[in-house]
């Protein structure tokens, strides 16, 4: 099927043959990723073209244009070009193994003008011009790539990410429409219910013809909201792809559509906001969410509502660039709240779940009472179960009205753990005695119910900031009070643990018995000390050039630097292959004395030397 051109005004921004493939044009292209496809912690903002597993490929130009950036790089897009072009759109060149003869010249110049072994600049308008169909570089497996291909992007003049498929390119087919594999229902107010519960409830739909649909009949309660699970395909590829627009329609007509058009770097992360853990699309309008993809965007869109004893059918129309469509049906039967209910086996304490700024416990039915006591402040709030049967009861209660620092269950106490409401877009701080947590302005997604557990020893203690599934917009800054340890605090720092016993660097500089340090994620945190310097390894060293493999143990590779008869020399790092060699400036044969330095995080410095003849 051919290009559809139907996705409004946002499709007439990029002209149709205006760009070239910038890999086999005129020939036949398989992608393994396309715009909009859901990515652990982004949108995919771009095409990546398949190479069928080598590097080397001869990357084009897309349009008449120049150098607008060029980076040489070891993590994120790699080695990349940015061309800018007289319509004021913006391509973009990732994970390259190499520019062409004369752009490498020119970078290595600058690399070496700069002495540095990685470097991003912003060549003058026009200093560095190309054509339309040129050769400006080889497609390789730099950066934060799985393997080797290009990523191709088509910006707008305020450098928002655009679906390059709306160019129309004839060398990428897809005839496929997009396969639903989950539909799930949330209640969106405390007294919103799915089939009776204050749940999320996950269906996976069937094929009925050309279409899906879930058999069961849903039975909702107030206003709940639709998420979807799903991807897309294109024609000699089994990869999962995104695709870009989602209208939802009832009984009486479209009830709003949601149209993925644009991606603004400056919101990225607003997609942990858009998705359910990566994974799910909501379909429903969120106060904070920057992106604005919902038509109409306004409160309330998304928002279904379905009267006590009625029906409603709800339809979802999933489709591509290409406008291959696909159907999803589903009927929601309004009910009453019902505070009779059972809701699973009774927990052997208090299980505490968290929905958005709604607080969820479960507990075992005790001869002891019903009637929960929530402490806040100075105030007992009580409060019946939302329903119960003879098993378990369940307690909601709304965070927004106060943040409890215990529940009295009748049975047992419970300690929720609030550590404090963080109000977002508003800089905030919250101290106690062991923790001290200040967000900006721009730190979160949503507002912040922060949930803290101390635990661990003195020597090796733990603290757990909510949960890893749970995130950020950008960094917050937490002082921690961990008097007790006695280790190296030179060679000390934070580290993030994730659930296999890994760890990543968080940094962190201590203040007498506290340490400081940002994060961006949540999680378990930890601190480990690294006296261990970074492993050098010689491959080769000759006149030809230097080659090693550079390893560290725990808080990873920080810097390197190389000199060879005393004079800098630019050493290129691939850090999937823990690979460095040397690039002289012209070419020039090495001899002398040559030194290695590499550093890692915590300040620990490996050195090689040895001799050029």
């Amino acid at each position: 099927m051919g290009f559809n051109s139907s996705f409004g005004g946002f499709s007439q921004e990029i002209q149709k043959g205006y760009f070239r493939s910038p890999v086999k044009p005129g020939g036949r292209n398989y992608l393994s990723g396309n715009f909009a496809e859901l990515r652990p912690n982004h949108f995919h903002t771009g095409l990546d073209y398949k190479f069928g597993g080598a590097e080397g490929e001869p990357i084009y130009a897309a349009a008449d244009g120049w150098v607008q950036r060029i980076k040489i790089s070891s993590f994120g897009y790699g080695n990349v070009i940015y061309l800018k072009h007289p319509k004021g759109n913006i391509t973009l060149y990732g994970h390259l193994r190499n520019f062409n003869p004369k752009l490498q010249a020119w970078m290595r110049q600058k690399l070496y003008e700069a002495q540095a072994n990685e470097l991003e600049v912003y060549p003058e308008p026009g200093e560095l011009s190309v054509k339309k169909g040129e050769l400006i570089a080889n497609g390789g497996n730099t950066g934060s790539s799985g393997g080797p291909h290009l990523h191709f992007e088509i910006r707008d003049s305020l450098d928002r990410a655009m679906d390059p498929l709306l160019a129309g390119f004839p060398e990428i087919l897809d005839n496929i429409p997009p396969t639903p594999q989950k539909i799930a229902i949330v209640p969106l107010e405390i007294d919103s219910r799915v089939n009776g519960k204050f749940q999320r409830l996950e269906i996976t739909p069937i094929l009925s013809g050309a279409s899906y649909k879930i058999p069961e009949t849903i039975k909702v309660t107030g206003k709940v909201g639709l998420e979807i699970q799903s991807y897309d395909k294109l024609d000699g590829a089994n990869n999962q792809n995104g695709y870009p627009k989602f209208e939802v329609s009832d009984d009486g007509g479209k009830l709003f559509s949601l149209l993925i058009d644009k991606v603004d770097f400056n919101y990225t992360r607003h997609f942990l906001l858009h998705t359910h853990l990566n994974r799910f699309t909501k379909l429903y309008f969120q106060p904070n969410l920057k992106f604005d993809f919902l038509n109409p965007n306004t409160p309330g869109t998304g928002a279904l509502l379905v009267e006590t004893g009625q029906k409603k059918n709800i339809q979802i129309k999933l489709s591509d660039a290409y406008n291959n469509s696909r159907l999803v049906n589903l009927t929601l039967t309004g009910a009453d709240l019902d505070s009779t209910l059972a809701d699973g086996a009774a927990p052997a304490s208090a299980q505490t779940s968290y929905f958005n700024h709604h607080m969820k416990i479960r507990v075992a039915q005790t001869d002891k009472g019903g009637l929960a006591k929530f402490f806040i402040g100075n105030t007992v709030y009580e409060i019946l179960p939302a329903y119960q049967d003879a098993q378990t009861r369940t307690y909601l209660w709304d965070l927004r009205f106060g943040v409890p620092t215990k529940v009295d269950l009748c049975s047992e106490i419970l300690d929720p753990q609030l550590f404090g409401h963080f109000p977002v877009g508003k800089e905030h701080l919250h101290a106690s005695d062991r923790l001290t947590v200040k967000v900006a302005e721009n730190s979160l997604l949503e507002d912040l119910y922060l949930r803290v557990d101390f635990s661990g020893s003195l020597s090796a203690p733990v603290l757990r900031l909510q949960e890893p599934t749970e995130y950020l917009w950008n960094p917050i800054e937490v002082l921690w009070d961990v008097s007790g340890y006695t280790g190296d605090k030179a060679k000390t720092h934070v580290y993030l643990r994730s659930p296999n016993g890994s760890r990543s660097f968080a940094g962190g500089e201590w203040e007498g018995g506290q340490i400081r340090f940002k994060t961006r994620n949540f999680g378990t945190f930890v601190l480990a000390e690294d006296n261990v310097k970074p492993t050098i390894n010689l491959i080769r060293a000759n006149s030809q050039g230097m080659r090693f493999t550079i390893k560290d143990n725990l808080s990873g590779i920080k810097s390197f630097e190389a000199y060879v008869d005393g004079k800098w020399v630019l050493m290129r790092y691939e850090h999937k292959q823990a690979v460095i060699w040397s690039e002289t400036a012209q070419g020039e044969p090495l001899r002398g004395t040559a030194v290695l330095r590499v550093t890692d995080m915590a300040g620990n410095v490996a050195e090689w030397k040895g001799t050029i003849s």
